[in-house]
């Protein structure tokens, strides 16, 4: 991260921390213990004092009280006011994460991106459990108090998340260990002996563990039919249509669109293995 284009900075490493003993991980701030928490107004015999640059983000203002590590283990200090207490040598953009920037893991450039919360935890501790003492008998039949947390997965969001991931232009495109059916089987014929393969290959599927969606609307055109199939998005599509009669079926691949004729006798068993590849 470059600072006023001068120079670089980076987040300090155990072996940086090593070279500044004064600095304890976790608890730094602008001083150097508790009893002299500030190092007062940026000097020269300061900076010579201590070898430490101070830097602050834009947003830590003249006049705000602030809380801060107190270089010791454990140890904070409060109400600090920038200006009156403390001084830095200079501002650094570092609360703002901006898209571009580099990553703190090295993996490279920072890519912003919309999200969605899909869940959440809250670890609440001892603190209810004491109050209404909750316990438990632990492994040697002594009461222990429990430690609580809040779980929560947003089964909606979930559904709002898959479909923003999982779709084109024509509809949704189930990831098939989500989808809520299988296979969905698709009748363009108006003929009953296709009606009559369609019900029966159904509960054969069915038979097997498969969840099968079977459109056999009679009065809905093929385009529709097609169309809807689309939209819903099940991840496997099987036409039965004009090539029925000569024996044959349409297997669809609903994320790539790929399709292939497969024998009726071999139905049940190609379809198997399309849903289960």
């Amino acid at each position: 991260m470059g600072i006023g284009g001068e120079i670089e900075v980076e987040a300090a490493s155990e072996e940086d921390l090593k070279k500044f003993p004064q600095l304890v991980k976790g608890y730094i701030g602008p001083g150097l213990t508790l009893d002299q928490p500030m190092l007062g107004e940026n000097t020269e015999e300061r900076q010579t004092a201590t070898g430490i640059p101070f830097f602050v983000d834009p947003r830590v203002v003249r006049g705000t009280s602030w809380v801060t590590g107190a270089n010791e283990h454990g140890k904070h200090v409060a109400n600090l006011v920038y200006g009156r207490d403390f001084s830095a040598d200079g501002t650094l953009e570092a609360c703002e994460v901006r898209e571009g920037d580099p990553a703190p893991d090295g993996s490279g450039p920072l890519i912003a991106a919309r999200g969605i919360e899909m869940g959440h935890i809250f670890q609440l501790g001892r603190k209810y459990a004491e109050a209404l003492g909750l316990k438990v008998l632990d492994q040697n039949g002594k009461l222990q108090t429990v430690t609580m947390g809040s779980y929560g997965i947003g089964v909606t969001r979930a559904l709002a998340a898959i479909a923003e991931g999982n779709h084109d232009e024509k509809g949704l495109i189930w990831p098939r260990n989500l989808a809520p059916a299988d296979v969905h089987i698709v009748i363009t014929n108006k003929d009953t002996q296709s009606h009559e393969y369609a019900e029966t290959l159904s509960a054969e599927l069915e038979g097997t563990g498969v969840q099968v969606l079977l459109d056999d609307r009679l009065k809905t055109s093929p385009g529709v039919k097609f169309g809807d199939a689309e939209l819903l998005g099940v991840p496997t599509i099987l036409v039965i249509g004009r090539g029925f009669k000569d024996g044959t079926l349409e297997l669809k691949d609903r994320r790539n669109g790929e399709a292939r004729d497969i024998a009726v006798s071999d139905a049940v068993r190609e379809i198997l293995a399309e849903i289960r590849s």
